[in-house]
């Protein structure tokens, strides 16, 4: 007898500034999963407007209350719910939530996770604790910018450095900052994306971006990518418009990018991360290792880093996409 499909949702949009960009994430994700075995839909919410694209072209609400829709005039439920919003609700634990509380599997990490690597300024001084190498930084506050002095930033900062929103999973918002009197611009730039600001000591080095995921069977670590741009840093048009030169497997020392994967395989592991996380490192001219940031709802658009590294690693996209689902039945 043949088993039964699994329906998936592909759940995108959301609530921030990336909301476009998680629809080109779910096209790309709708092109990898294997039609044969699974029923797929895609799930666009923004606020409390959420529908589901139907096959026959149009769109019906969701159903808030279990996550149901109506097709043929039968009510649907879905399986597994695969989450590729970058930004609220779906990458800082709200959205997992709520799947928790309807008993859906997903394809993330869970609220607590979700809430820590969302606040960069809290995972930074979580994961130091077990001994991660992270860039100093400040968190400022709406409401707080004046009880920071110049002086204080630049004691433990110095300059150049990072202004950036701490709770916000966009590109947005971000400046790079090179004299004192630019600070204030560059909170306001932030504070447009989020409550608080954190100000990040500049690192120098190569920038890498490297894939890691975890079932009952197995642990992969995919070759890293190394991000070139002209951009004076990652920004997003270096992100999203293609002024950035990306080389997977990245330029690093053999032993070099063996210590890259470790700490990747560990930080996975401290966090219990769930499904496929991408950590941004950057590697100082003396090979020390150094971490950005961790995203868990990482683009998943035919050029993004993980299908990128995932053909670098001689998988098949379509495998991978399986081997998680599977993992949570």
């Amino acid at each position: 007898m043949q088993q039964q499909k699994r329906t998936i949702a592909i759940v995108c949009g959301g609530d921030s500034s990336e909301h476009d960009v998680s629809l080109r994430s779910a096209q790309g994700l709708y092109s990898f999963f294997d039609k044969d075995r699974y029923n797929v839909y895609i799930v666009e919410i923004k606020g409390t407007d959420w529908k589901v694209q139907l096959n026959d072209g149009t769109t019906t609400r969701i159903n808030m209350n279990d996550f149901s829709f109506k097709e043929d005039g039968k009510t649907r439920l879905f399986d597994y719910a695969y989450i590729t919003i970058h930004g609220t609700p779906g990458e800082n634990g709200i959205l997992q939530g709520y799947f928790d509380l309807i008993h859906l599997p997903y394809s993330t990490s869970g609220v607590l996770v979700e809430a820590m690597t969302f606040d960069k300024f809290v995972l930074n001084n979580y994961l130091r604790g077990f001994g991660v190498k992270v860039a100093e930084s400040v968190l400022v506050r709406r409401g707080q910018e004046h009880e920071v002095s110049k002086k204080d930033i630049i004691d433990i900062v110095g300059m150049p450095c990072f202004v950036k929103p701490a709770n916000d999973g966009s590109s947005f918002g971000v400046s790079k900052v090179v004299k004192p009197d630019q600070l204030a611009a560059a909170m306001r730039v932030a504070m447009m994306e989020s409550d608080e600001v954190m100000i990040e000591q500049f690192l120098e080095g190569t920038e890498i971006s490297i894939g890691c995921y975890k079932t009952r069977e197995k642990s992969v670590v995919l070759p890293a990518t190394e991000v070139v741009t002209q951009n004076d840093f990652f920004d997003y048009n270096a992100k999203y418009n293609g002024q950035v030169q990306e080389i997977t497997p990245a330029r690093l020392p053999e032993e070099t990018a063996q210590r890259v994967a470790e700490l990747t395989s560990t930080i996975y592991d401290i966090l219990h991360c769930n499904g496929i996380i991408r950590i941004d490192y950057i590697i100082s001219k003396d090979q020390k290792i150094s971490m950005l940031e961790v995203n868990t709802t990482p683009g998943m658009t035919a050029t993004s880093f993980i299908p990128q590294q995932v053909r670098a690693a001689g998988l098949d996209i379509k495998d991978v996409l399986t081997d998680i689902i599977e993992n949570q039945f």
